[in-house]
């Protein structure tokens, strides 16, 4: 095979590897009404659910960070994505709310981890004038999941319960496994380097010592601060307050998924004809409106609720495509591996911290719809101009 038949190979399993563990972050949001009712918890549980997994993925990216660019990167990704296969598995067999909380924090520890994994295999594989482009294939994986997984896992969570859609991520994932094993090459070149500093601390200290690199690191915290305090709480509102049935839940993700799939490569094609910051600017500009819309709906048709939800998921997954091509070039091969840790790390935290946030700052009335999402969604458009700051402030280096 030719040099670029690897390379799209390449991108199409990290691809598959970002469906999957997006997939299993994302389905468990739309499941929340579910998860409410048949396990009678309120908002504030439920957050606790969605963050339980992103503070497990932040305090192992954390620890990960010390020691990832002592390893090959092919190593490192079947360990990670085998564990992270095998914590869904406990996530698709727990019968109650304590042992789904216990299996979300396991599948955060290596789930978590996948995602930096997955972007510092692209920044070593793929050069600079490639990396928007294949970022924005690789961030496509949001939309598949959006388009077919997440609805799938919603006909299957109705056709037979919320276990479902997890086993279904498990037969995934094993394929997607032996596709690594098979394909993927190794990747030690940037070990040498890596390694000459035998204190793994002292190496974290000089790479968050750089000013690149903690522009780098506090751009996708802020940006996903924002978004979080808003997600988690969309399908809920949706139900809750506009009067969406949970079986048209599914039309949200399809339609919205639907757009990105072509949005996402034609948003990674200008951040690299363009400029990585200047698309930046303008997609995430254009995303506060329909933040605003979102958070601020009345009770309202499908196609109008639909229509909103396909606009806020266009630009606020469209936004990460020149972002993470931005952090992914603002560090040298010898330690991306650790700031891709950090940086998950920081986002995982970062959307923890929104979503436990945001459920305390959400409440119902006595007819069970939800209150205060507006003040969510003005925290929300303050985080993306702040983003839009920190992003002037981040140089490519690589």
């Amino acid at each position: 095979m030719t040099a670029a038949t690897n390379e799209r190979i390449l991108v199409l399993i990290l691809a598959c590897v970002q469906f999957t563990n997006i997939m299993d972050f994302m389905v468990l949001m739309p499941l929340g009404p579910q998860l409410m009712r048949v396990m009678q918890i309120s908002p504030r549980e439920f957050s606790f659910l969605v963050a339980s997994y992103t503070f497990s993925a932040s305090a192992a990216s954390f620890l990960t960070a010390l020691y990832i660019d002592r390893f090959d990167r092919k190593r490192a990704l079947i360990f990670l994505y085998t564990g992270f296969a095998l914590s869904t598995l406990l996530c698709g067999l727990a019968t109650d709310y304590a042992a789904l909380l216990a299996a979300r924090l396991l599948s955060g520890m290596f789930g978590g981890v996948c995602g930096a994994a997955v972007f510092a295999v692209i920044g070593d594989a793929i050069p600079l004038e490639r990396r928007g482009s294949a970022t924005g294939v690789v961030s496509t994986a949001f939309s598949i999941a959006a388009i077919a997984g997440v609805p799938a896992g919603l006909f299957l969570a109705a056709a037979f319960d919320w276990h479902a859609p997890f086993l279904l991520l498990v037969a995934l994932s094993l394929l997607i496994l032996a596709s690594i094993v098979r394909f993927v090459p190794p990747m030690h070149r940037h070990i040498d380097a890596a390694t000459h500093d035998a204190s793994p601390l002292r190496r974290a200290k000089g790479v968050l010592r750089d000013a690149n690199h903690r522009w780098a690191l506090a751009l996708p915290a802020t940006m996903v601060f924002g978004g979080f305090s808003v997600i988690p709480f969309l399908s809920p509102y949706a139900v809750a307050n506009v009067g969406l049935k949970e079986t048209d839940l599914p039309y949200i993700y399809f339609f919205g998924g639907l757009a990105t799939a072509f949005t996402s490569r034609y948003i990674g094609r200008l951040s690299d004809r363009h400029g990585k910051r200047e698309t930046f600017a303008m997609v995430a500009g254009l995303s506060i409106i329909p933040i605003l819309l979102i958070t601020n709906l009345p009770p309202a048709p499908v196609w109008l609720l639909v229509a909103c939800t396909t606009l806020f998921t266009v630009f606020i997954s469209g936004r990460v495509v020149p972002a993470m091509a931005l952090v992914t070039s603002s560090a040298q091969p010898r330690v991306r591996g650790g700031l891709m840790s950090f940086n998950s790390a920081l986002q995982h935290l970062s959307s923890g911290l929104a979503s436990l946030s945001a459920g305390r700052i959400i409440g119902q009335d006595d007819s069970g719809a939800l209150t205060r999402y507006w003040v969510v969604g003005l925290i929300a458009v303050g985080c993306t101009l702040l983003a839009i700051g920190i992003s002037r402030r981040i140089k490519l280096v690589s």
